[in-house]
């Protein structure tokens, strides 16, 4: 009788289990297709209609690394990057080797102005074998240290970046900075100057409904920068005009035109 009852408990214990597995699955399958709906809200720009999705997916399935990843991204493009952190570091804990939450945790930190913790989280990153774009931790290391104006230490790590990934913009736009402040003008110039290349090489590619992105203008504003400091005025100029052909009734284009003005007023 006793091995009949154990028997009864040890069969109503495994339908338990699989009918919890088999609800827990269900969940799972729910919450991931209403993530992939937000991703791609998120991949369109709409951040807003992206998070509404990450968080109704939350309420289904909580235990998604990459759902923490997402949240954690639009949080941070919101500016909310307390609760970015807080996301980021909920998919790490999940998944320990998550390199792309990892590097995101330290963006996060980046954005906060806490430099030393996001250089922790990019150095861990690092130390990951199987992350398959090392440069870009490496380049955010640059730029933390480039804000802790230690600049040797963020031309060390710039130069890492770009020996894995020689035409990483990021690496050859913050490499460029970083010589301006060390005073190595011919060094920014020659840098700056193949960051513009690599950019307007994409550029020659662009469809003819495509326009050039005006983020990139800041390429051509620190090259003229360091043409300016170089008293090379003419290139400045050109510079310049080069942000008003492509970025033509920007914000930045407006701020070229400035900028050149000033030029012609200091020379003339």
């Amino acid at each position: 009788m006793i091995k009949k009852n154990s028997f009864i408990i040890f069969t109503i214990f495994i339908l338990f289990f699989v009918s919890c597995t088999s609800y827990i699955a269900k969940q799972k399958k729910q919450e991931e297709a209403i993530r992939n709906l937000g991703e791609v809200y998120m991949s369109e720009g709409k951040y807003t209609l992206a998070l509404q999705e990450f968080i109704r997916a939350e309420e289904i399935y909580h235990n998604d690394p990459f759902l923490h990843n997402d949240l954690g991204l639009v949080y941070m493009i919101k500016g909310k990057n307390d609760l970015a952190i807080d996301h980021f570091k909920k998919a790490v804990s999940l998944k320990h080797d998550y390199a792309p939450a990892m590097n995101n945790l330290g963006t996060a930190y980046m954005a906060k102005g806490d430099w030393d913790t996001a250089i922790d989280c990019f150095q861990k990153v690092t130390k990951n074998l199987l992350y398959v774009t090392p440069h870009k931790p490496f380049s955010n290391m640059g730029r933390a240290y480039y804000k802790k104006k230690e600049y040797k230490l963020a031309e060390k790590y710039y130069l890492d970046a770009l020996e894995l990934q020689p035409e990483f913009l990021k690496a050859l736009l913050g490499l460029g900075q970083t010589y301006i402040m060390l005073n190595r003008l011919p060094d920014a110039v020659l840098t700056l100057e193949t960051a513009v290349a690599v950019y307007e090489r994409a550029v020659e590619k662009l469809g003819k409904d495509e326009k050039a992105s005006p983020q990139y203008a800041v390429l051509y504003f620190e090259l003229a920068k360091a043409y300016r400091l170089s008293q090379s005025y003419t290139k400045a100029v050109n510079a310049y005009s080069r942000i008003i052909e492509l970025f033509p009734g920007s914000r930045q284009a407006k701020e070229a035109e400035k900028k050149a003005e000033e030029i012609y007023e200091e020379i003339y």
